[in-house]
């Protein structure tokens, strides 16, 4: 071993102990790798920045926007109602149904924002129906990670292993290839969560009638009497001044979430901020957490007049005040915070009013409460701003709107011109008349055309952190070649198992990358282990399709900790599933699908 592969080995060591750790940010350890390799003198820097020219990269970022104009037309919370109505009482069919459509969703968007979505579906239909949510969330995590099993799109991984392929010589997979193993596995994997779910605890949900409407967020997060409508008069201190001097700000016991004013000829409810100028006849809408907060008092320091209300908290008026339900994702700057000390939702205007951990709900104490990944927040202020928030980022994903809130998707009547335009781009891959990277962007502009999508919302749409982190694992696998890396690898491999022919070696390759992607991402499982496989190809003389395909699969295949991937730490904290649920669910699941694989690979792509 030379010294130069021992400083990769000791880098890579580095990177995945950071991994490991999770700090710093997995995009920050990718660009400190990007710094650090050119130091070691194996590559310069020209070729650690090679990434952001790598055409895969376009594409990577061309699905996101893709996949969020699915969000902002509605089609992904159409398919969602779609459940709800038809999934019945049947908790079988319910499974099946919920796990072919994040299958069907996922083959096409990213992974973890089909799930983020899914998620206050699921609980939706557990509130309906009476099954436990938790039996419900892990088959659809499982779901979403075999969705990167169904095309080339549909995952980072095999785009990743693809561009390795088509750097080596070969022409690449096509957009179904992988179709005809993944298939196979969704199926298999439907019917053992039929049966494995029964393992998982959970609550049954409370009945209630499909969507939720703001009523059943007030009874389910206890909101009752804490709404208050203040009329400022025309002798206030407060005229002129700023909400600020009031001190009811998020993190106080009680806060202005909307502020009603009228104009000459309509009545307009504005979104609030500390700097708001309040005006005489302006009317306050005061959510009051604390009991002990002496709303009477308020009034008289203020010359504040009460008005009455008359549906329980501010329904009746649902036209212009609102309420949603978002998920905090795994890289949420939220994380570890409190609501009050969110910029975003400071921006927003928006105030958290509920917090749900697992089957827990919160209402009181969220000025304190410090925010986990999984938590779903109920969310309240004017309808412009939740809007405005569900095209903003990545902080919070999975906004669930009640009833009232149907009308609001940012486009949605442009739900059919969005699926023309996957279908049209779908066409084009396929065809191979135009490079892939080409025919997505071809399909955002038509996005944009058709106004699904606008430029300011296609780039918050960008998932940059996973982008930068795929950018930073890409030179390792130029370091590992030029240094010996790959074929010691190969060689140690083909030591152990070369003996006994392809399918044995297909077999461990399979294994060795389940076990790094229980640890890294699998973006950068799919990285490392893509030369590898196609290292063994080459010592073998064989076919590298089989090998490569091997790789994308087992990136795939994360089943078994909470932390192997995005989507299974989201539904970790919603199931309040525990580290052993994930193992003895997900370790006979992975060897299944090992066993799929090892069987269906070598007879679709001969060796």
């Amino acid at each position: 071993m030379s010294s130069e592969l021992v400083q990769v080995l000791a880098l890579l060591g580095v990177a995945i102990a950071m991994f490991i750790s999770g700090r710093p940010r997995l995009d920050a350890v990718a660009l400190i790798m990007i710094v650090l390799l050119p130091m070691t003198g194996i590559i310069d820097m020209n070729e650690a920045l090679a990434g952001f020219s790598d055409p895969n990269i376009v594409l990577v970022a061309a699905l996101f926007v893709l996949g969020e104009g699915l969000v902002r037309t509605g089609v992904a919370q159409h398919v969602g109602d779609w459940l709800v109505k038809h999934g019945g009482s049947s908790e079988t069919r319910l499974l099946v149904l919920l796990m072919l459509a994040v299958g069907l969703m996922g083959s096409f968007m990213s992974s973890t924002a089909v799930v983020a979505i899914f998620i206050p579906i699921v609980i939706r239909i557990a509130q309906q129906t009476g099954v436990a949510a938790g039996q419900l969330l892990m088959p659809v995590s499982v779901a979403g990670l075999i969705s990167g099993m169904m095309t080339l799109v549909a995952t980072t991984p095999n785009l990743i292993v693809n561009s390795e392929l088509m750097r080596h010589g070969a022409e690449g997979f096509g957009f179904f290839t992988i179709t005809p193993i993944g298939v196979p596995v969704l199926l298999l994997a439907i019917a053992y969560m039929a049966v494995a779910r029964r393992r998982l605890r959970g609550e049954s949900g409370s009945t209630s009638g499909g969507r939720p409407s703001l009523n059943d967020w007030v009874d389910q997060y206890k909101l009752h009497d804490r709404a208050f409508r203040l009329a400022v008069q025309a002798d206030s201190p407060l005229v002129g001044r700023s909400l600020e001097g009031l001190g009811l700000g998020p993190a106080s016991d009680a806060h202005v979430i909307a502020l009603e004013r009228q104009h000459t000829l309509r009545r307009e409810v504005l979104r609030v901020s500390a700097d708001t100028e309040i005006r005489a006849g302006d009317i306050l809408l005061l959510d009051v957490e604390s009991k002990d907060f002496d709303v009477p008092a308020l009034c008289e320091r203020y010359a504040l007049h009460r008005l009455p209300i008359s549906g329980a908290y501010f329904t009746d008026q649902s036209r212009d005040v609102g309420m949603a339900e978002a998920v905090i994702p795994v890289d949420s700057t939220l994380v570890d915070t409190t609501g009050s000390e969110s910029r975003l939702l400071a921006q927003h205007g928006l105030t958290v009013v509920g917090l749900r951990r697992g089957r827990v709900t919160h209402a009181h104490g969220l000025e304190s409460a410090r925010l986990k990944v999984g938590d779903t927040l109920l969310l309240v202020g004017p309808w412009q701003a939740i809007r405005a928030l569900q095209t903003d980022g990545h902080d919070l994903v999975g906004l669930s709107l009640p009833q009232e809130g149907g009308a609001l998707l940012a486009a949605p009547r442009r739900a059919p011109h969005a699926v023309f335009c996957l279908l049209l781009v779908i066409g084009l891959m396929l065809s191979g008349a135009v490079p892939n990277v080409q025919a997505a962007i071809a399909g955002c502009l038509l996005m944009g055309l058709f106004r699904c999508i606008d430029l300011d919302s296609a780039y918050r749409a960008i998932h940059w952190r996973s982008l930068i982190l795929i950018i930073g694992m890409l030179p390792f696998s130029l370091a590992l070649q030029r240094t010996g890396g790959i074929d010691l690898a190969a060689d140690g491999l083909l030591a152990l198992v070369g003996g006994y022919g392809i399918r044995p070696v297909l077999a461990c390759l399979f294994v060795l990358s389940s076990l790094i992607g229980l640890v890294i991402a699998n973006t950068a499982t799919a990285v490392l282990m893509a030369p590898v496989a196609l290292a063994l190809a080459k010592h073998l003389d064989a076919s590298p399709y089989p090998f490569a395909m091997m790789v994308a699969l087992a990136a795939s295949a994360g089943f078994m900790t909470p932390i192997s991937s995005p989507v299974n730490t989201l539904v970790s904290t919603a199931g309040n599933y525990s580290f052993g649920d994930f193992v003895k669910i997900g370790l006979p699941l992975a060897v299944m699908v090992g066993a799929v694989a090892v069987l269906l690979v070598p007879w679709l792509l001969p060796p």
